[in-house]
């Protein structure tokens, strides 16, 4: 049996790793190979040799909390697979227990103890039942994290630093680093204090591997029309011409002017026109109206179409010409393909983070394409330009602040 190899950036990752770290490397970078070897290394292994050489058995117990997605496609049993490790008995090479489940399930797991565990795509944000979880975990094992995108903000490290035993529970952290602004309705940091410190805390945690990226990614904004009259009527009647009734709220606001934009038929044609010019493209979209007219459009009689979205798991098709119809919050992550050097985003995403994972996708260490193509479909309409300003600024679109400028 051949000896496990890494890329020289994920054997130095390794070298830096430790117990609570968080490991950091772009889509596509081969994190959970890295996680895996730290993994292996620890109980015993070896990287790097002419043959495979095993753990002490048994190994510490392995628990692998990752997404949904991630489980259900099975995409950790093929990293496992070169360690010998599997989560059936028949299969694993060693006694120790293999568990790959979803975050949905981590609470099943809070009274485990001196096992091994990982962390995939940062979930540990907030205070809910998810961190809980979480920060009882780490009393009791060895873990790691891994992220493509680390926190936006301090708040997002404080489960991690708590669990690192930096500070003994959110409150503390608070008091230390966070001033609220004064007379808003719901808490909102003003300004964070010494944050000397918070940076020095993050660099003893964050582990980044220095990924060299052989691709070359083409990121190109497509601008179609849209009714701007209509637009204008909804902005200033705040009056859904769909539900035929007043707009409540934020929410609904952006979600009009966004359906109107997003159905208007030149982003179609323009869709059509990509599609044409590469006969094989994964699209992403938002909202279940964008589907039913992705799904309506005629793309030729050889085009095969298939969906990943809350109501069907279709895998990538395998023919010669294809669309495959990716919803974001249920495809962002967890799947790679390497079949295709296109993705065309028919609507943004509010989230910079999303669509980021989106566009890792097809970036993957083992792509047979150098150029990577990604097309970016927006209007000049007010609330194209904010999303994308927002974006840009690898900020969330903010809705409320939206509307309070009236969508202009």
């Amino acid at each position: 049996m051949a000896g496990i190899r890494l890329y020289d950036y994920q054997l130095s990752a390794v070298q830096k790793m430790k117990n609570g770290c968080i490991l950091c490397g772009g889509v596509g970078s081969g994190k959970s190979r890295t996680a895996l070897a730290y993994y292996y290394i620890s109980e015993g292994g070896e990287i790097n040799t002419g043959e495979y050489i095993p753990m002490g058995d048994p190994p510490k117990n392995l628990y692998i909390i990752t997404t949904a997605r991630k489980r259900d496609t099975l995409e950790w049993e093929g990293e496992l697979s070169p360690f010998l490790l599997s989560p059936y008995d028949d299969v694993n090479l060693y006694s120790n227990k293999v568990v790959i489940d979803s975050w949905n399930n981590i609470k099943k797991y809070a009274d485990v103890k001196n096992a091994f565990f990982i962390f995939d795509e940062q979930r540990v944000v907030g205070s809910g039942a998810w961190v809980k979880a979480f920060l009882k975990i780490s009393k009791n094992n060895h873990w790691i994290l891994l992220s493509a995108t680390p926190g936006d903000t301090w708040e997002d490290y404080i489960p991690v630093f708590i669990a690192n035993k930096f500070y003994k529970n959110r409150t503390e952290f608070i008091r230390e680093h966070i001033v609220w602004k004064r007379f808003s309705k719901f808490p909102q940091v003003e300004r964070y204090l010494n944050t000397g410190r918070l940076i020095r805390l993050r660099n003893r945690i964050l582990v980044n591997m220095d990924f060299q990226r052989q691709t070359v990614s083409h990121h190109e904004d497509v601008y179609v029309r849209y009714d701007v009259g209509k637009y204008k009527d909804i902005c200033r009647n705040r009056w859904d011409i769909w539900k035929n009734e007043p707009i409540k709220n934020a929410g609904e606001f952006c979600y009009a002017l966004r359906k109107l934009v997003n159905s208007d038929e030149s982003r179609q044609v323009a869709l059509m026109e990509l599609v044409e010019k590469h006969p094989r493209a994964i699209i992403f979209y938002n909202f279940d109206y964008e589907l039913d007219i992705l799904k309506n459009l005629y793309y030729g009689d050889d085009v095969e179409i298939a969906e990943w979205n809350g109501h069907k798991h279709q895998p990538v098709p395998n023919s010669e010409k294809w669309v495959y119809l990716v919803q974001y919050n249920a495809g962002a992550e967890g799947w790679n393909c390497i079949k295709t050097d296109t993705i065309i985003f028919y609507s943004q995403n509010y989230s910079y983070k999303i669509m980021v994972q989106s566009s890792g996708r097809i970036d993957r260490l083992n792509t047979p394409y150098r150029d990577l193509y990604f097309y970016h479909l927006k209007s000049r309409s007010g609330i194209d330009l904010a999303i994308s300003k927002a974006l840009q600024s690898k900020k969330k679109f903010n809705e409320t602040g939206f509307y309070k400028k009236k969508g202009n």
